[in-house]
Formats: structure tokens, sequence, C-alpha cells
């Protein structure tokens, strides 16, 4: 029986973009040669609520098959599609204690997050998200809907503040070879504290675009990023030494460009 290197575990509210962020996972898989499970969450207090005990054991039991066949209707067809085996799980309690102790037990490489349906500042309110980023030291896929990873082609890769981390992995080089070249790198500086560079072709053949820091300069990296069709967008966790000033940088990263993130390990 093969075994792949790696694990990614797919964390979803089984939301309508649900759908696209498991082909994410799945492309992401593909490249890197690993093994996908999705995994939901349910409050219990959304499933039983004022009921007596025999009443809430069957509303319980309901809510079992109900959620088993709502995730099996999301996955086998994706699945098939794309030949690829998705195992998952699901659970009943506390959020984010079920979503701890899952990690604990099946140890991934990888967590995939989906953004927000259509409003990407309601990203950094998700607890969820704030969570994961935080207790989470792996690396993380933040999926999004505009320009969403496609299983089987080849993605646009681009590098966000010089980020290099992601590149120190084992699995980088894998990654590499499913981009499109030329790798793209989108920086954003303050000319008054270092010196500015042009737009141009490194020797790693990397073009690069050169922002200068403004109020509306998250505004226009985003539309740059569309315009280059940016599938993946690598951002490098904050820093001990400078972790206030990066971290808030990682909020305003993540609630603001509508585009795929791959966060760093911490």
């Amino acid at each position: 029986m093969k075994h792949s290197k790696y694990k990614i575990l797919v964390l979803s509210d089984l939301n309508k973009t649900a759908s696209t962020t498991l082909k994410s996972s799945v492309s992401l898989a593909q490249m890197i040669d690993a093994d996908i499970e999705l995994f939901h969450v349910k409050k219990y207090i959304d499933i039983v609520n004022r009921e007596n005990q025999l009443s809430a054991i069957r509303t319980l039991n309901d809510e079992q098959i109900t959620t088993k066949k709502k995730i099996e209707a999301l996955i086998d067809p994706i699945s098939k599609a794309y030949n690829v085996s998705i195992n998952y799980n699901y659970a009943f309690g506390n959020i984010k204690e079920e979503i701890s102790n899952h990690i604990e037990n099946s140890k991934p490489d990888i967590i995939v997050l989906g953004q927000r349906d259509s409003n990407p500042l309601q990203l950094i309110r998700d607890s969820i998200t704030r969570f994961i980023l935080k207790t989470f030291k792996g690396v993380i896929m933040i999926s999004s809907n505009e320009n969403a990873l496609v299983p089987n082609e080849k993605m646009a890769l681009g590098v966000f503040n010089d980020s290099n981390k992601i590149f120190n992995t084992e699995f980088s080089k894998d990654l590499i070879t499913h981009t499109k070249a030329p790798l793209k790198s989108f920086k954003i500086i303050n000319s008054q504290k270092e010196t500015e560079k042009s737009a141009t072709v490194k020797e790693e053949k990397i073009i690069e675009y050169v922002f200068e820091q403004n109020a509306e300069v998250m505004n226009t990296l985003s539309s740059y990023l569309l315009k280059n069709n940016i599938n993946l967008l690598c951002v490098d966790r904050a820093e001990e030494k400078t972790k206030n000033r990066s971290e808030a940088s990682l909020r305003e990263v993540v609630s603001k460009l509508n585009v795929s993130l791959l966060v760093s390990e911490a």
C-alpha cells in the first residue's frame, strides 16, 4: 500500500464554498504527494437544545446520519473526478476543543481553511482562523475562491515581502515543479527607510513588483495579484523579535487580500 509523504487536514464548515476549498486541497495534495482528510465540527448546542434525554439521543443520531451524507455528497464527486482518496471525520461539541484534539491525534503537516464567502474582511474576525494561526505551528493554506487551485493544472505562485520560509520546507521542490514560470514577488516598501527597486527579473527568474507603503497599498496589491492570476501567495509567519508588528501585517494580508495564502511554519 502506498503511503504519501504528507498529511493535509481540511477544516470545513460545509458551507457553499466548501467544494472549491476541497478542490484546492486536492490540487495541493497532488503537487506534494499528500493524503487528505476533511474534518467537520458542529456545536452540540446547535443540534440538541432544551430537549429531554431520549429526544436528544434521537436528534443526535439523526444529525450524525445527516452530517455523514452531507460530507459524502461533497467528497464523492471530487474524489471520483480526480481519482483521489479523501478521508473524512466529524465531531459534535466545542469547536475549538474538537479541532485541537483532532489535530493532536492526526498530526497533519498542512491545515487548509476556507476563506469566508464573498467578504474577505470577515476572515480576520473568524475566531477559528485566528485560533489555527495562533495554535498550529505547521503550514496553513487559506483557500480563496478567486483563482483557486485546480487539480491537474500548474499554478501561478507568488511571494509576499521576500517570503522564503516555505522554500525551506521539504515539499518546496515539488511545489516549484508544479508552478508556472516565472515566479512573481510582491513587495511593499517604505521608500524613506529603504531603497526602492524596480520590477525586475532576477537570476532565479523571479519577477518583482514593488509597491510604496500608503493607505491604499493593499487594494493596489490585491488588484495586481488578480491581474497576474496568482493562485497561491506565500506569506511568512511573524518573527519573535518583531512579533507585534509582523502579526499585524499578517492579519492585514489575511483580511484584505482575496487570494489563496500559503502561510509558513511558525
